[in-house]
């Protein structure tokens, strides 16, 4: 096996001897590559947001069922997420193939290094879209709607670095939007307290994206890509912690809005949640390295972690 796979590129990021590499045929590699499928974080942080909107519809209708269409949400969800993560993250890397190859840790991805083509990069991206779409066909109309109307931000998302130093809120905006799809899913309609947990999250995901900017810091200031970790530059813990601190609000009081939390047992497993995700993204900052490529790395794979206490939290709120 292992040679067989010795003209296999290594993506810098991509942990050693994944599944990918180890269980896939080689001419599969370089397209699962470009589906980011050997670094799951980006697909759990993309799943994530839609179990927070479907767990926040639950808490709402003060009712945790678990009916068939419930269990197809998740299992559509969640194929979905690592579908339009990866077509995602093709058309990133279309758009930005001369600027990968200029960075260190993008040079070897499959377009700059020459093991995709334009053409099939976008063949690829296509048949990832189509197939994320067929599942999407099984929701309702309204949030058949609403996730389609997340395609503008999708496309525009790479583009941001160029002309803006925050391109991270166009992440947040479109990775985000599954809040808004996995709750539209359950209730089909829309509410306050979901638009306040999709800002909230918003936040999360500038304070997450920032600490991932870090890795490429030095090779965009060569390049001229513009970026939050760029910006905020010696102030980048201060704006990091400011994050947290509208994250967790936000997210609070879209919670409190639904009037669920209303027994004790409730407000317990509410204040503990709440109390660990704190101290867990404190954790984070006070950890972080700035100027360690890895230590970023490993900084912003643990806020798969804080996505988790989020759910949790919402299932011990609804049941």
């Amino acid at each position: 096996m292992n040679s067989l796979k010795k003209n296999i590129v290594k993506i810098p990021d991509s942990s050693e001897g994944n599944f990918v590499i180890k269980y896939f045929p080689n001419w599969s590699i370089p397209y699962l590559h470009l589906s980011r499928a050997d670094r799951p974080t980006g697909t759990w942080l993309l799943l994530l947001p839609c179990l927070f909107g479907i767990l926040l519809a639950c808490i709402e209708k003060n009712n945790f069922s678990i009916s068939f269409y419930e269990i197809w949400l998740l299992i559509a969800c969640s194929i979905g997420a690592f579908l339009m993560r990866g077509a995602g993250c093709t058309w990133n890397d279309i758009l930005d193939k001369d600027y990968d190859a200029k960075v260190k840790r993008t040079q070897n991805r499959p377009i700059p290094s020459g093991q995709v083509t334009i053409r099939r990069a976008i063949y690829w991206m296509i048949v990832q879209s189509l197939l994320a779409f067929t599942i999407l066909l099984t929701f309702n109309k309204f949030s058949i709607l609403i996730a389609c109307l997340s395609l503008l931000l999708v496309a525009i998302y790479p583009l941001a670095k160029r002309f803006t130093w925050w391109p991270q809120i166009f992440l947040g905006l479109a990775f985000n939007w599954g809040v808004l799809v996995g709750y539209s899913a359950i209730t089909n309609e829309l509410s306050v307290s979901v638009f306040l947990m999709y800002l909230a999250c918003i936040f999360w995901t500038l304070f997450y994206d920032t600490i991932y900017a870090l890795q490429d810091i030095k090779d965009d200031t060569l390049i001229g890509v513009k970026s939050t970790a760029r910006l905020f530059g010696k102030k980048i813990k201060n704006w990091l912690f400011l994050f947290i601190i509208l994250f967790l609000s936000l997210l609070t009081i879209s919670i409190l809005l639904t009037n669920n939390v209303d027994n004790y047992f409730r407000i317990t497993i509410f204040f503990i949640g709440m109390s660990i995700l704190l101290f867990h993204l404190i954790f984070q900052i006070k950890n972080l390295n700035v100027s360690s490529t890895i230590s970023a790395l490993k900084t912003f794979k643990s806020n798969r972690n804080s996505g988790f206490i989020v759910v949790l939290t919402l299932i011990g709120i609804s049941i």
